[in-house]
């Protein structure tokens, strides 16, 4: 007879939703696009990502500057708490226009879901993640 605990499956309350919000870096609404060289985007809100920062845009048609629509870019800088400025030449795109629609231009973190070590350990002792990683923030 064997002491072994069988933990699965897991129980409803030990497996909760995923919420955007439990996630860092994470989405933000974008409310000014400044072109240029370099592109800088002011969100609604403070932002909380970081220099290298592997980021996609989503822009609805009504907010103008639709060649921005689905672009990659990095963070090069952090102008302000709730601005960035990425790696896009913009120069050349159509100017944002703010707009009342119900969805809103946005600015998501793209990344891993911190399965990729960059430290000697590999998975064991993971503290050091890829840049661009998701870290679960989650209260539970």
């Amino acid at each position: 007879m064997s002491d072994t605990v069988i933990s699965y499956p897991i129980p409803p309350y030990a497996n909760v939703p995923i919420h955007a919000e439990y996630y860092e870096p994470s989405r933000f609404v974008i409310s000014a696009i400044t072109r240029g060289l370099t592109t800088t985007v002011t969100t609604t809100t403070d932002n909380n990502y970081f220099i290298g920062q592997l980021v996609r845009f989503i822009i609805p048609p009504t907010f103008g500057i639709r060649q921005l629509n689905e672009q990659e870019g990095y963070v090069l800088s952090i102008p302000s708490s709730n601005q960035v400025e990425v790696d896009i030449d913009s120069r050349f795109m159509d100017a944002f226009i703010s707009s009342p629609a119900t969805t809103k231009a946005q600015i998501l973190a793209i990344g891993d879901v911190n399965s990729g070590a960059i430290n000697i350990n590999g998975r064991i002792n993971n503290t050091t993640f890829i840049q661009g990683s998701f870290i679960n923030i989650s209260p539970i």
